[in-house]
């Protein structure tokens, strides 16, 4: 099973050494325009959702599976589930299906990665899960993972895999989640890592270790949403030759810079073009090189 996800990961990124990294000014030159969306995200139906204007670009059938597919975690928490958006389904689903959409489409207009244009929800119990080498979790705050889960992420991380967690602020909703991931692994421990590590020098070399707040924060005139949660952190968890299997992007949110295109030039230019997808950018390329 490792080498089944090691191979898809060097599959999928192909020729990494093509990999573009476009300037700030081309990233602009991408953008969808602005002036309101005119949707919203949290209310659609997961299966015949909106792209809400993010073109389908099609894939060539002769890659098949190989190809980079954004894979959202769907995981139990004290929201329940059923229905259709966050409130009444689970914080999984922030931001989906924008945040994902145009992830996805940036990721395969700034690099030579094939992507799929279509992101998927995947449940950790699911056997296709390993069919993706990366993982979107997002708002742990109020995580609760079942055994199964347990079990399984922990399986799919030692085989090769890699999660990405984002978007949960504050002492209260770290410890939820950090009591969450020892269950996973309760013999190892979340380090911060350094601006100089190479996930965030990869493609695009980072100056900071980025803090991006949700667009109403920044209406508010913050980058951190609550007291206890204006220092950023980066944390991972690494296996035994020193692999990041899970890369925990604490008091901040990559996936507002994402989903919000076209609602505010400001926030975009700042935010999206500079912090959040030049980062998960590089987070996704290191998940698919190591």
């Amino acid at each position: 099973m490792k080498d089944f996800i090691r191979s898809r990961r060097f599959r999928i990124a192909g020729c990494v050494c093509l990999l573009v990294a476009c300037s700030a000014s081309a990233l602009i030159a991408y953008q969808r325009g602005f002036g309101g969306r005119g949707y919203g995200s949290r209310g659609y139906d997961l299966s015949g959702y909106s792209r809400n204007g993010v073109p389908d670009w099609g894939m060539n059938e002769d890659f098949g599976k190989d190809v980079f597919t954004f894979a959202r975690v769907k995981y139990s928490d004290g929201y329940g589930g059923g229905g259709y958006g966050w409130r009444r389904g689970g914080k999984w689903r922030v931001d989906y299906p924008d945040s994902d959409l145009n992830f996805s489409l940036r990721l395969q207009q700034l690099t030579a990665m094939k992507v799929n244009p279509n992101p998927v929800v995947v449940e950790l119990t699911d056997p296709e899960v390993f069919d993706y080498p990366f993982l979107y979790m997002i708002e742990p705050g109020n995580l609760e993972f079942s055994e199964e889960e347990v079990v399984a992420l922990r399986k799919y991380l030692e085989n090769g895999g890699f999660l990405m967690v984002d978007d949960f602020w504050g002492q209260n909703e770290y410890d939820n989640f950090y009591r969450e991931i020892k269950r996973v692994f309760p013999e190892r421990e979340p380090f911060e890592v350094p601006l100089e590590h190479e996930i965030f020098q990869c493609v695009y070399p980072m100056k900071e270790r980025p803090q991006v707040p949700a667009i109403n924060t920044f209406y508010r005139g913050y980058t951190y949403e609550r007291y206890d949660a204006q220092e950023v952190h980066y944390q991972a968890i690494t296996d035994d030759a020193d692999r990041i299997m899970v890369f925990i992007c604490h008091n901040t949110d990559l996936g507002d810079g994402w989903e919000r295109e076209g609602e505010n030039k400001e926030y975009f230019a700042e935010f999206a073009v500079k912090k959040s997808y030049p980062l998960g950018i590089n987070i996704v390329t290191y998940a698919m090189t190591h």
